[in-house]
């Protein structure tokens, strides 16, 4: 499980909770101009925009669970099991394994409208980074500074919605979660008025009543209507280390306390890392579930014109 939201005050900023039972080596990855990035079906990109974010530590291929490049185009990828179908390779049109549309898309576009050009010939296709790396069930959210898209794909091959709320959370499909934001256009920050009868003397006993009714649990589609719920009525100076903070405290809303949730094979999920990164200045801030502490790192403080794999 997973909420990924876009936020912006002055500011782009891109980034999400990733909530797993376990770790998946996962360590801050910058991937300079000229690393060679050499893709399964559709030929290598030797060079191609810089990005960061965090990546399973490997050498070879920047396993992105999110990323940044150096224009502000971001995408992140959420699991989806049940829903996601990847097509077999059949050597026609653009195909992409599931684990390199992340790097392809960012290496390649510096925008979301750049990036809906090759999105009608994309396939995401079957197959694994490696045997002990099958193929994860995922859907994506791409975003920048001005439209935000979800990439969905399914059975009935790659599904492209315009994304109005900037959120994402898992199953179900993008389109549920657009019609299920409609049951909640009654929640307000204000106090509420007494809609219930006018002549019963209904009042507000305490703040903050406008919102009840508001989703707690830690599914999909509650995640998804309390993000956006907080990310839309949010309220900050228009500053970096504000907007930094108010992104933080969006996600810990919906992040996970270990015990909260047990998985089928009575693990417990938790929000492994929680991150945020300024797309414009490429500065990806993240923190732990162990150490709460934000870190910083930026990627123009080191060399974006290297071939070799920056980890952090």
């Amino acid at each position: 499980m997973c909420t990924c939201i876009t936020y912006l005050n002055n500011a782009f900023y891109f980034g999400r909770n990733l909530d797993l039972d376990c770790s998946f080596g996962e360590t801050v990855t910058i991937t300079p101009r000229n690393f060679p990035l050499i893709f399964r079906k559709a030929g290598r990109q030797d060079h191609h925009y810089a990005m960061i974010g965090m990546a399973s530590a490997d050498d070879s291929f920047p396993l992105y669970a999110e990323a940044v490049n150096e224009k502000g185009l971001a995408m992140a990828g959420l699991n989806f099991p049940g829903n996601a179908f990847y097509q077999q390779p059949d050597g026609k049109g653009l195909e992409i394994a599931s684990f390199e549309v992340i790097a392809w898309l960012l290496g390649k576009c510096a925008s979301v409208a750049e990036a809906e050009e090759y999105l009608h010939e994309m396939k995401i296709v079957d197959l694994a980074f490696s045997a002990r790396m099958p193929p994860a069930p995922l859907h994506w959210m791409l975003a920048d500074h001005e439209k935000c898209l979800v990439l969905e794909a399914v059975r009935d091959g790659l599904k492209v919605y315009e994304n109005p709320f900037g959120v994402l959370t898992n199953n179900p499909p993008f389109e549920y979660h657009r019609m299920n934001m409609n049951n909640y256009m009654n929640l307000t920050t204000e106090s509420p008025q007494n809609r219930f009868a006018d002549r019963l003397d209904l009042k507000p006993y305490a703040q903050g009543m406008g919102a009840m009714g508001l989703p707690g649990d830690a599914s999909s589609a509650s995640r998804f209507v309390r993000a956006a719920f907080l990310k839309w009525n949010s309220v900050a100076p228009e500053e970096e280390k504000a907007n930094v903070s108010q992104f933080f405290h969006i996600l810990d809303s919906v992040a996970m306390v270990r015990g909260s949730v047990v998985t089928d094979q009575g693990t417990y999920d938790i929000t492994t890392y929680s991150c945020c990164a300024n797309a414009r200045t490429g500065v990806y801030y993240y923190k732990t579930y162990d150490d709460s502490r934000v870190r910083a790192v930026d990627m123009h403080e080191t060399d974006l014109d290297g071939n070799v794999l920056i980890q952090r």
